[in-house]
């Protein structure tokens, strides 16, 4: 009944959970229904223009409320088993941390490595602890049919193992805000020679000749300062169009005046190259007033910041 593709080994369970059910529900739909017709046209008024009381009937009653009981434990059973067996993930599975934030997804690797897409191995299992830095979202792959809810504070965990080479959508399933709708990413499915030939990599750069699969095209020929920062979720938070999000936008920010909250109160700053690199740094230290303190911490290089900092400036 569903025409999403079968792209893990976990969307097989639950497909079947799901048609079981369904053929379920429509067989009592039936019967119901056919029962209900025969009782109004045999006990119509028009063939009883007398009403008669009926006192009940004891075998009748325990029935059913004995057999649906018997159904709903049945359902509640194999549908808890799919819940538990999506969170307990095997322990040769690779381990990644997933990150939700007003309006992105970001995926760090446990060799330190960040994107903004998730790349995994062909049938290797992954899993991902899923959480978030503002509010609640929903990290949903409708592929693998998997979801977890990114609660801040709190790590929930689910595991996948892929079974289909390609690229699948994931999704938002909270309407987390203006622009919940554009809260998207994808799982690369590779092979595991690809993976490694990315993983293993230059920091931030795999190999074109190798994986040239895990190239996202959409953000192809765009200024290196981006394609650092996108991968690091920066671009989640800030414009660098003017347009309003969580964070000040990056388009004039160099040399603006703006006004912050630090530990001893409120302070006027100019947002030189010093003030840019230490919001990147230390984002709780000095907080533009009128924005929420949800900024983590960026791992980042110094000739990396170096870059940043420079494209922030030419932003005017």
């Amino acid at each position: 009944m569903n025409f999403l593709p079968k792209a893990s080994t976990f969307a097989t369970q639950a497909d079947k959970l799901f048609l079981q059910i369904f053929v379920l529900s429509l067989v009592f739909l039936v019967f119901i229904t056919a029962l209900m017709i025969y009782f109004v046209i045999k006990y119509s008024k028009k063939r009883h223009p007398k009403a008669e009381q009926i006192e009940g009937h004891t075998l009748l009653e325990i029935t059913w409320t004995v057999v649906p009981l018997l159904l709903f434990v049945a359902i509640f059973y194999y549908g808890w088993t799919s819940y538990d067996y999506a969170r307990r993930a095997p322990r040769d599975a690779m381990v990644v941390k997933v990150t939700g934030r007003q309006w992105t997804w970001s995926f760090k690797y446990p060799n330190g490595k960040q994107t903004d897409k998730l790349y995994a191995v062909l049938d290797r299992p992954m899993k991902l602890d899923v959480n978030s830095v503002d509010i609640l979202h929903g990290f949903y792959i409708p592929a693998f049919r998997l979801k977890a809810d990114a609660v801040p504070g709190r790590t929930n965990t689910i595991w996948f193992q892929p079974t289909r080479l390609g690229t699948y959508d994931i999704q938002c399933t909270v309407i987390c805000g203006v622009n919940h709708s554009s809260m998207l990413s994808h799982v690369e499915v590779v092979r595991e020679k690809e993976f490694k030939a990315w993983y293993f990599g230059p920091e931030g750069a795999p190999e074109p000749t190798a994986v040239a699969a895990l190239a996202p095209p959409e953000h192809a020929g765009e200024p290196e300062a981006l394609a650092l920062m996108r991968p690091r979720g920066c671009l989640g938070c800030h414009s660098i169009d003017g347009k309003p999000m969580v964070g000040p936008t990056f388009r004039g920010l160099y040399g603006k005046q703006e006004e912050v909250v630090t530990k001893t109160g409120l302070a006027r700053v100019t947002m030189d190259d010093e003030r840019l690199r230490l919001a990147i740094l230390e984002p709780s230290r000095e907080v533009v007033r009128g924005y929420p303190e949800q900024m983590p911490v960026v791992p980042i290089g110094d000739d990396e910041l170096n870059r940043v900092v420079a494209y922030i400036k030419e932003l005017k």
